[in-house]
């Protein structure tokens, strides 16, 4: 089976990986963590700044994938400190609507290049 890949120039990959594989009607957004496209570097600021640039990325994933945010059925965030929870949590809610996707929220140990924020999404075409 080949893969239908995604890539967007509004987000960055610090990997081996694509921004985006679609399987049949789903498509699975790699994680995104503030990272500036325009830079390549991680964006300074709190925790809302860096959850406002997970967003941007992914949001410009979904764009790739001829997708809106109305198109998401899950979310997973990563946290490195569960006390920001409540600031991300205000930007997260600025960009969905009721009813709101899945969510799984994991506080974990460390992200790459220093992050305090990833998120991943899965988004279902025909929504």
């Amino acid at each position: 089976m080949t893969r239908k890949a995604f890539t967007a120039e509004g987000a960055v990959a610090v990997g081996p990986y694509t921004h985006a594989v679609e399987a049949g009607d789903l498509v699975y957004l790699s994680g995104q963590t503030p990272i500036d496209a325009a830079t390549g570097k991680l964006i300074e600021g709190d925790i809302a700044a860096q959850t406002e640039q997970c967003f941007k990325n992914l949001f410009s994933i979904l764009a790739a994938a001829d997708l809106t945010s109305d198109h998401v059925v899950k979310v997973n965030v990563f946290l490195t400190d569960m006390a920001n929870f409540a600031a991300m949590n205000a930007v997260y809610e600025k960009h969905f609507t009721a009813p709101y996707p899945a969510r799984t929220t994991i506080g974990v140990a460390s992200l790459p290049l220093g992050a305090q924020v990833e998120l991943e999404m899965i988004a279902q075409r025909g929504l």
